[in-house]
């Protein structure tokens, strides 16, 4: 700030908005009751610690990839195989 009581710089200004404008939303909150405040801290903790949807669908992914694995193992084992050259001399 100059003598003036203005700011020159622009950094410092910008300084100055920003902490002022933290000032307010403090205000704000200090307004807020006390269970808004929980309500609030608990929503964003659930937020935080809730699986994501991309997660499920990996794991959901991931289990049908090792049944259709599994499955066509099994196919693989226990199909009997067909012989395509069928004998003609057998008159």
């Amino acid at each position: 700030m100059d003598l003036s009581g203005r700011i020159s710089n622009p950094i410092d200004r910008s300084n100055f908005l920003v902490h002022h404008y933290r000032k307010q939303i403090g205000k704000q909150d200090y307004k807020k009751t006390k269970s808004v405040l929980k309500a609030t801290r608990l929503k964003a903790e659930a937020k935080k610690t809730a699986p994501g949807i991309r997660d499920v669908t990996l794991i959901i992914a991931a289990i049908v990839i090792l049944l259709v694995a599994i499955y066509g193992f099994f196919y693989l084992k226990f199909t009997t195989e067909v012989d395509l050259d069928p004998d003609l001399d057998e008159n």
